[in-house]
């Protein structure tokens, strides 16, 4: 699986403002900035993620996955 696969994946099912892959095409980490994190706890937010790749996560389609997950008002404040 490449980046670009990987993130058409995340973007079909999780509305993104900013997605941001490194890996190697097993092991990922990635950097999201999504509206849908809003009032979400980080675990809820990872659910969200983890929820858009389904099967793949279980057949090693995609064998981990590290990620930062941001709103865009938490996002937008750590880049200033």
């Amino acid at each position: 699986m490449t980046a670009e696969d990987l993130k058409d994946i995340i973007t079909a099912g999780l509305a993104c403002e900013h997605i941001a892959l490194e890996g190697d095409g097993r092991h990922w980490f990635a950097t999201i900035v999504s509206p849908a994190f809003e009032g979400k706890r980080l675990i809820q937010r990872h659910q969200l993620v983890y929820a858009t790749l389904g099967q793949k996560m279980h057949t090693d389609e995609v064998h981990a996955l590290s990620m930062k997950t941001h709103t865009p008002a938490e996002w937008a404040a750590q880049q200033a």
